[in-house]
């Protein structure tokens, strides 16, 4: 066996890079870990990725910075990126910046392996003999499987301790739902959808209540709610629109006449359904659940967000909150995405055998 191929797996998600590295568990390479894009060229300047698995949504420097970069400056890599923004327009602007291929999250080892072959890397990444792969193998089933309760990360917390500890696999399954979800908006209104980072935390409902009302300030808005629920969890989903959207929400679906406040209602209404929908199939399809969605309504028009402790049975909360910008236009939304404390301990234990 020769030398092993140095990679390089760029990922802000813990889990998403341990993801990847299993993956790769049956060929020789030498994998080198970075949590974002300087990280990352930092490895490739040192001789340690010639080939990259780069993520788009990252801290400091994204995953298109990081491809602009190694454009720029000639650097020794190919590239393959892995991310959750499944946008067509997202792939073909990594392929323009010089990406081999793009593969979509969450990972499919086949797709994997049949990215490398056909681009001949299949013969660079020389399988490792059968013992090898064998006892990484076994690693990571002793890795992944459950442990005494005392040897357990988590386990013996309370679930909303629990519920901490799993943050960042929560803002995965986030980051893979947000991209599905854009990707039914953008090819809806034939847009490029801007994606951030999810943010996901865990509050009292009255603190998130506040905070959210700090950063909305007056500014006048329209918040639809929508109800979910799967066994063992329940929750509310927000989508809140600002005012200055509505021109241009409407021109793009191609509405004619008068934007009445009742044109501009159903307008909403659908872009909520369509939003929220798509994000909890796509979280669902991760967490193997299937959620049930009540009808949406509309808590406030042309008004300051409402208040949430009033709208809620709760006091706590795991909120997951991402704002969609489309690029090149005043048209933005914002969804939360509040789960009930009492819905922790099934999430948990879902989370926690990813």
């Amino acid at each position: 066996m020769g030398k092993p191929l140095s990679v390089v797996i760029c990922d802000d998600s813990r889990l998403a890079r341990k993801q990847m590295e299993r993956a790769l568990k049956q060929w020789n390479v030498d994998i080198t870990h970075a949590s974002h894009g300087l990280e990352a060229l930092e490895a490739i300047r040192a001789g340690k990725g010639e080939l990259l698995f780069l993520d788009l949504n990252m801290p400091l420097l994204d995953g298109y910075q990081v491809l602009e970069r190694i454009r720029a400056n000639d650097l020794p890599t190919l590239t393959i990126v892995v991310s959750g923004d499944v946008q067509p327009e997202a792939r073909e602007r990594v392929i323009q910046l010089g990406a081999l291929d793009f593969i979509r999250k969450p990972l499919d080892t086949d797709l994997l392996t049949q990215s490398l072959r056909s681009f001949g890397l299949l013969e660079e990444l020389a399988e490792r003999p059968a013992d090898t792969v064998n006892d990484a193998v076994e690693t990571d089933l002793e890795s992944a499987r459950p442990q005494p309760l005392n040897r357990t990360r988590g386990l013996g917390l309370d679930p909303v301790s629990q519920a901490f500890e799993l943050t960042e696999s929560y803002q995965e399954l986030a980051n893979v739902a947000m991209g599905q979800a854009a990707d039914r908006l953008a090819r809806l209104l034939k847009v490029f959808i801007e994606l951030p980072i999810p943010h996901v935390q865990l509050v009292e409902l009255c603190e998130f209540d506040m905070a959210l009302h700090q950063a909305t300030g007056d500014n006048p808005i329209t918040t639809i709610c929508q109800g979910f629920i799967a066994p063992g969890i329940a929750g509310e989903a927000l989508l809140m629109f600002s005012d200055s959207s509505s021109q241009d929400l409407a021109y793009m679906l191609g509405h004619e006449g008068e934007i009445t406040d009742q044109v501009e209602r159903e307008l909403m209404m659908d872009i909520a359904n369509l939003l929220i929908g798509a994000f909890l199939n796509g979280l669902g399809s991760q967490l193997d659940l299937s959620f049930g969605q009540g009808s949406p309504l509309i808590l406030g028009q042309h008004c300051s967000i409402p208040n949430l402790q009033q709208n809620s049975r709760w006091t706590r909360t795991l909120s997951i909150d991402i704002g969609y910008r489309i690029e090149g236009r005043d048209l933005s939304c914002d969804l939360l995405l509040l789960f009930t404390e009492d819905s922790l301990p099934a999430m948990n234990e879902l989370v926690r055998h990813l």
